[in-house]
């Protein structure tokens, strides 16, 4: 690695919500920059304007928030190489299209759709593949093949045109990706890319170089989707002189469908029932896509399993603070071959992180679902609640499923425990056992737990049955912690109540 200063730059384009393929990239990016005392850039990409959707530009920026990847330069943030918003770029990148074609690496190119489309047709009918490139360019309508005097005469009449890149014949383009090692490329495999189009706009492939190099990006970390780009983009930095300043390149491998078979896509999701998107995002068409935030996973849950596809720390260690991951990461740990997305590690991991968190974190997002059931209690309680609930919990929302008795008196009785455990006499057992709990002074669960023994055992009844039928009428199923922590946070009233309620209602 050279001594430059490590700047790095996320540069999505606002076509819609982030996919978690995405926020990968930008948690890879935002590691390497914290780990090498660099800066990290957020640079929308909207060139594009036929693709532009609204909306999606606050989603990407609120998403990073989300997952704690901190932007040091942006739209927001503001620095010294803005705007970071392409669109508000676009004087820029003229004179740089310009240049190209001066020093004879691009030229114009007139020709119309039309006349494409009919070359592609023509090709098709012969079963060839039409291609811009080095072998065709000579015939076509472009300042190749025109004199200058006749693009002139175009230009200045304001006939469209784009500016391609005019891709050197049978070269051998050299690169180098951190990932993937030495990549070599025939230029004659490769086609004459448009740089510029007639709307005034760069495309990609320039308006990428040319931000690039003015905001001094030291090293470029995307998705391996663009390794097809990467010659072109390496002879960009040759044919503008940017050699020395040139940036290291890491292509990052795909995440996978979990079957492993093909890149990871909304449909998969919607299929197996999990989110690819960090957020709920809904479109201006009014579709929807569910979120990993609004799903009940924590943010650090969603990075941590993030970090984990198409990285490896070389140890055992699954759980890590963003901290953590900072020390470790590197880029020469990342993978070659895809990751496959495992939605039952995604949910393992956010289990973790519900037992790691303290009671008072997890009460805290509790109590907001009780509120929206209409309970009112004390946070005491809850916090105790969700200390003796939370290790069998995935989700926040899961503790109601788990804890619900602690604040309702239950209304129906699992059929298969009544089935298993209420017997012709259970009734009489359960008035008798109601009896005796009626009968603790120093009402707790100590005190409760020696009475009912103390009685099962002077009437040789079986504990464990008792045990089952007791925790039925008080819980309304075979679940729950310990039974007389229960009745002990419910209190003698209300058990006593219960039991009443479960022998008067549950019919075998």
């Amino acid at each position: 690695m050279s001594n430059r200063k490590v700047r790095v730059r996320f540069a999505p384009s606002p076509t819609g919500a982030l996919h978690m393929g995405g926020v990968r990239t930008a948690l890879f990016n935002y590691l390497f920059a914290k780990k090498h005392g660099g800066d990290f850039l957020l640079r929308i990409e909207d060139t594009d304007q036929t693709r532009f959707v609204e909306g999606a530009e606050e989603y990407i920026m609120e998403s990073l928030e989300w997952c704690g990847i901190k932007v040091d330069e942006g739209i927001r943030e503001g620095g010294a190489f803005g705007p970071y918003r392409q669109s508000e770029r676009r004087e820029i990148y003229k004179k740089y299209a310009d240049q190209l074609i001066e020093s004879g690496h691009a030229y114009y190119a007139f020709d119309t759709a039309e006349e494409l489309g009919a070359l592609r047709q023509k090709g098709e009918e012969n079963k060839e593949t039409f291609t811009y490139n080095n072998a065709t360019r000579v015939e076509l309508n472009n300042s190749l093949k025109l004199t200058k005097q006749e693009v002139d005469a175009k230009l200045n009449a304001g006939e469209s045109y784009v500016i391609r890149f005019k891709m050197p014949v049978n070269h051998e383009v050299k690169m180098n990706d951190i990932i993937r090692g030495n990549v070599n490329v025939n230029t004659d495999t490769l086609d004459d890319k448009v740089l510029f189009k007639s709307d005034g706009l760069p495309t990609y492939h320039l308006a990428n170089i040319v931000d690039d190099h003015l905001m001094e990006i030291s090293h470029v970390i995307r998705g391996e989707e663009w390794l097809p780009s990467m010659p072109l983009h390496v002879l960009l930095y040759e044919a503008l002189g940017w050699v020395d300043t040139m940036p290291e390149f890491a292509h990052l491998p795909l995440l996978l469908k979990p079957t492993g078979n093909g890149k990871l896509s909304k449909r998969d999701g919607d299929k197996l029932g999990f989110p690819v998107f960090p957020l709920f995002w809904k479109a201006p068409n009014g579709d929807t896509a569910s979120g990993y935030r609004e799903e009940g996973y924590f943010a650090d849950a969603f990075v941590n399993l993030l970090a984990l596809l198409g990285w490896n720390p070389g140890t055992e260690q699954e759980i890590f603070t963003m901290e953590e991951l900072i020390a470790a990461f590197s880029l020469d740990r990342v993978t070659k071959s895809g990751s496959k997305f495992d939605p039952k590690k995604a949910e393992w991991y956010n289990h973790q992180y519900m037992a790691l968190k303290t009671d008072a974190e997890i009460t805290n997002l509790f109590i907001v679902e009780l509120k929206e059931k209409g309970i009112e209690v004390e946070v005491a309680l809850v916090e105790k609640v969700v200390g003796m609930v939370k290790e069998r919990a995935v989700f926040v929302k899961d503790i109601w499923e788990q804890s619900s008795f602690f604040f309702e008196t239950p209304t129906e009785y699992d059929e298969k425990v009544v089935k298993k455990r209420w017997k012709e006499n259970t009734p009489a057992q359960m008035t008798a056992i109601k009896e005796v709990l009626a009968g603790v002074p120093n009402f707790n669960a100590a005190n409760a737990k020696q009475a009912v023994s103390d009685y099962i055992e002077k009437n040789e009844w079986g504990f464990g049955a008792i045990m089952n039928a007791l925790r039925l009428c008080i819980v309304g199923a075979g679940k729950g912690p310990d039974l007389f922590d229960i009745i002990e946070m419910i209190g003698q009233e209300e058990t006593v109540l219960r039991i009443e309620k479960a022998v008067s209602v549950i019919k075998k």
